[in-house]
């Protein structure tokens, strides 16, 4: 009698902040201000042709900076603890730190090509604001560089099959993913911007 079992799982966290609605609010009306302020990181968001904005090469201090960020973090951090705890890592009794955390203002048409974030344990981001027709979250299976001759998934292909998995987040998420896990930000299709706060742990 033959068995399959499923082996190596790549896990996707994702949850819900309480009181979402009043954080977003500060947390919009912040990474406003940030982004008007911040021209080291408007050149390099030009540079790199990041259609919009992003802090992620200019400003490293976002929750000492600001209070919506500092309430995000402590937020993050819980979430961050259980994911932990659910992938059974070993941490010596340790928790995870956060080691880097960045606004993304991704204006109309933009993307995010793909990537992983190396020297990092966990990667996530939280969505402040999704407009109609934002960007969705682009996750691709770690093998797909190994699979060499493999034909293509059926169309139906439950999920945890698929070789590229499209997630639809909505303000208030966060979603977080082992850091080894290339993923991808869609073309934002919305005439507004889409708003997000990405960020790493380490130990």
């Amino acid at each position: 009698m033959a068995e399959i079992k499923t082996l190596f799982v790549t896990k996707l966290y994702r949850a819900r902040l309480d009181d979402a609605k009043a954080l977003n609010a500060d947390l919009l009306k912040s990474c406003r201000v940030i982004a008007a302020e911040d021209g080291a990181g408007r050149q390099w968001s030009a540079e790199k042709g990041y259609k919009g904005y992003t802090s992620y090469a200019s400003l490293n201090d976002l929750p000492r900076r600001d209070p919506a960020f500092a309430a995000l973090k402590l937020a993050i951090d819980k979430h961050a603890a259980a994911f932990a705890k659910a992938l059974h890592l070993d941490l010596g009794g340790r928790k995870l730190k956060l080691d880097s955390i960045w606004i993304n203002v991704l204006e109309s048409g933009g993307v995010h090509t793909g990537h992983i974030h190396p020297n990092s344990v966990l990667s996530g981001t939280y969505y402040v604001d999704t407009p109609a027709g934002a960007s969705s979250l682009k996750l691709e299976d770690p093998r797909h560089p190994f699979m060499m001759a493999a034909p293509p998934r059926a169309e139906d292909a439950p999920e945890a099959e698929r070789t590229f998995v499209y997630v639809a987040p909505a303000a208030g998420d966060v979603l977080m993913w082992e850091s080894y896990l290339r993923h991808e930000v869609a073309p934002n299709n919305s005439k507004k911007p889409r708003v997000s706060v990405s960020f790493n742990y380490g130990r």
